[in-house]
């Protein structure tokens, strides 16, 4: 697998800070570099669940809790134990803003690239 793929949102810092990271190895790897605007495109169920795994990670590990979409909708259940892990994977389907960003995948592994050198986990 020659191809890193950022799932990334212009519109934030860390984000920007991420990418500019990735691109900054992929150019000394010799590596391409695929850029997937979640916000636009949403990842579907099964492919946050296989993220997740990539990513050893639990669902609310990868919810943006600040949100006030969260805040609104999800919180008050989650705090009564009321969502269940596809719960949450069908929340952040449904509202891709609470994907926590970047996320950076190569290969069978990934990183929260937050902060950006948590890149360099992937390239050890």
């Amino acid at each position: 697998m020659n191809k890193i793929i950022v799932w990334h949102n212009p519109r934030c810092r860390k984000s920007r800070e991420g990418l500019k990271k990735v691109e900054e190895i992929a150019s000394k790897k010799n590596l391409e570099v695929e850029i997937r605007k979640y916000l636009d495109n949403p990842p579907d169920v099964s492919k946050l669940k296989e993220v997740l795994k990539k990513l050893n990670m639990n669902p609310i590990e990868l919810i943006r809790t600040k949100e006030a979409i969260w805040k609104e909708i999800f919180k008050n259940d989650y705090k009564q134990g009321k969502l269940d892990d596809n719960q949450l994977i069908l929340a952040m389907h449904d509202n891709p803003k609470l994907i926590e960003r970047p996320i950076v995948i190569f290969g069978d592994q990934a990183v929260l690239a937050r902060p950006a050198e948590k890149v360099l986990e992937l390239f050890k």
